[in-house]
């Protein structure tokens, strides 16, 4: 068994961003010599997910929807109340909103390698989910097989 793994940065445009990483993420496949195994996409951020859909721009505008709708930015979250939390610094920003929507999406997705390449259906992308932008990311790529 053989382990290649692949740093991806990404830079944010907007609060919620749809970054499509899937040619970023055949392109470690390929790198990686590996012909059967998985490889996982994860982002080691706490305001951030990965998730496979369709890229499609009205799509993209329904999902987006949803997840305001499911996290409001203007709804109350203690973790934004600064002057109560002690143990765990801020970074300035009120961002209950963005770990909410991260929890409720997942921080990875592992995707089967056969013959080399990723199997996804042709309508299948992978995105990177930023919600609280914009933001200079990493995204770790790490490809299994043989």
């Amino acid at each position: 068994m053989r382990i290649h793994k692949t740093i991806l940065p990404l830079e944010s445009r907007t609060q919620i961003d749809f970054l499509d990483i899937t040619e970023s993420v055949r392109e470690a496949v390929r790198t990686s010599g590996i012909r059967q195994g998985n490889v996982t996409v994860f982002v080691p951020h706490t305001t951030m997910g990965v998730v496979i859909n369709h890229n499609e721009p009205l799509l993209l505008q329904d999902f987006m929807r949803v997840l305001y709708k499911a996290a409001p930015v203007d709804d109350h979250y203690s973790h934004d109340l600064f002057e109560i939390r002690k143990e765990h610094a801020s970074d300035g920003r009120s961002n209950g909103h963005s770990h909410c929507k991260a929890l409720l999406i997942g921080s990875s997705e592992t995707i089967l390698v056969e013959r080399g390449e990723l199997i996804l259906s042709p309508i299948q992308s992978i995105f990177a989910l930023e919600f609280d932008g914009a933001r200079k990311r990493d995204v770790i790529i790490q490809v299994m097989g043989i």
